[in-house]
């Protein structure tokens, strides 16, 4: 027996509500049962009404396995528990005082109240090894169901990825371009140098770049440098160049000092995604517009938003990957951004930065552009969505993608079926 089951027969009234009684034998009837508490600290169910004999209870409702779960989770020491007016569980192993003020807790228990055979269907689309739990079920439920479903986990997948970007604007004082910069600088890093390329630009604030826009070598060398990447003994006269430069910039910004270059990774990468390269694309990118985020905001078409990435980057980088060696060929395909790149920087950046400006400044006019910008991508290529794809759902758009990226995540992989709204639709169809 798992406590979300338990969810999902109190949500769904999945259980016999005839001749309700506590185990203390005082006769129960649930009036409202309140809103689900899936998020927040306190109480599973919140907003519930019962009456137990001839008293009217409000206040809310605590869900377990065992009676005996209650003292397991510390819910004794706990405030936010006072107002439970009873305790659900499957069984009870033993009474519950409610909290450190004392008193009885009304318990009901469901054990003998489910319905035959729903827990044990339930079970077995949980224990398969189908990519998804419910992939045999899956093309039971309505068409209707699953779009709107897949709305909400877009929003969904918004709020969650504007939680990391809420933090950083909190520790960057409320400003809006440090923080997209730093973002930006994150993706350039793509997974493998992500967290480098971060710290790299929480070391150049953006209104340092800001003062030398019209000089690319310049902001070359202050990523470059920054970045720890100018340390070495070069070759080049180019290198050597943005070194000087770089020594003379960042006494005069009183710059911190840069990352080590152990930091950053380049083994069993494409040179493609070298470091170096991204450094010199995103230098590329600033040297376009330094107020990136005052771009995104005033651009309104998806025209616009790409035309201000398509960037690229010196000449030096046109026939290196590194400095000091030449490319065998040449690197003409990686010194510009390609469309499908430029594409996943408005996924992963500008639109859940759209959201949460929006979010932000109760704009629903913005929030709505972020949704506009996913429906009119392309969705990404990718693993996830060649499995929807077998399934036979439609992954043309970017917001379908993004969707069914949440529910194979946030639901699929975590087989929290009770939580999802197809999971939900096949146990009603069970019952």
């Amino acid at each position: 027996m798992r406590e979300d089951f338990l969810h999902f027969l109190w949500r769904t009234r999945r259980f016999d509500l005839s001749n309700l009684t506590t185990t203390d034998g005082q006769t129960l009837e649930i009036l409202d049962f309140g809103d689900y508490n899936a998020l927040d600290a306190g109480a599973d169910f919140q907003n519930v009404k019962i009456k137990i004999g001839d008293i009217i209870w409000c206040g809310t409702v605590e869900m377990h396995v065992k009676s005996s779960d209650w003292w397991q989770h510390g819910h004794q020491k706990n405030a936010a528990y006072n107002n439970v007016i009873l305790h659900v569980v499957y069984e009870e192993d033993e009474p519950i005082e409610q909290n450190t003020e004392g008193g009885h807790l009304p318990c009901l228990v469901l054990k003998n109240r489910i319905p035959e055979g729903i827990f044990q269907k339930y079970w077995s689309i949980l224990h398969n090894e189908h990519w998804i739990p419910c992939q045999h079920h899956f093309y039971t439920v309505s068409e209707i169901t699953k779009d709107m479903w897949l709305e909400r986990l877009l929003v969904e997948r918004l709020e969650r990825k504007t939680e990391a970007i809420a933090v950083a604007f909190e520790r960057n004082k409320g400003d809006w371009e440090e923080t997209f910069w730093q973002f930006i600088a994150r993706y350039f890093g793509s997974k493998v140098n992500s967290d480098p390329m971060e710290m790299m630009a929480q070391r150049v604030p953006h209104l340092v770049l800001a003062k030398h826009k019209n000089q690319l070598f310049q902001i070359e060398a202050l990523l470059f440098g920054q970045a720890g990447l100018l340390a070495d003994n070069f070759v080049d006269e180019y290198p050597q160049k943005l070194q000087k430069e770089y020594q003379f910039l960042q006494k005069k910004h009183s710059l911190s000092a840069p990352l080590s270059k152990t930091t950053w990774k380049f083994s069993r990468m494409r040179p493609q995604s070298f470091p170096t390269i991204r450094l010199a694309q995103l230098a590329a990118l600033i040297h376009r517009s330094s107020h990136l985020f005052s771009k995104v905001i005033d651009n309104m078409s998806i025209i616009d938003l790409k035309k201000l990435f398509e960037i690229e980057t010196s000449d030096y980088w046109h026939t290196h990957f590194v400095f000091d060696t030449p490319s065998v060929k040449s690197s003409k395909s990686v010194h510009k951004l390609g469309s499908e790149t430029i594409d996943l920087l408005l996924i992963n950046v500008v639109a859940p930065f759209l959201f949460f400006y929006g979010t932000s400044r109760k704009d629903d006019i913005m929030k709505e552009r972020a949704l506009i910008l996913l429906d009119n991508l392309k969705a990404e290529k990718n693993v996830v969505m060649d499995g929807w794809k077998s399934l036979g759902l439609d992954t043309k758009s970017a917001a379908r993608s993004q969707a069914l990226i949440q529910l194979k995540t946030t639901y699929c992989e975590t087989k929290n079926c009770v939580n999802c709204a197809v999971g939900v639709a096949i146990l009603k169809n069970m019952t």
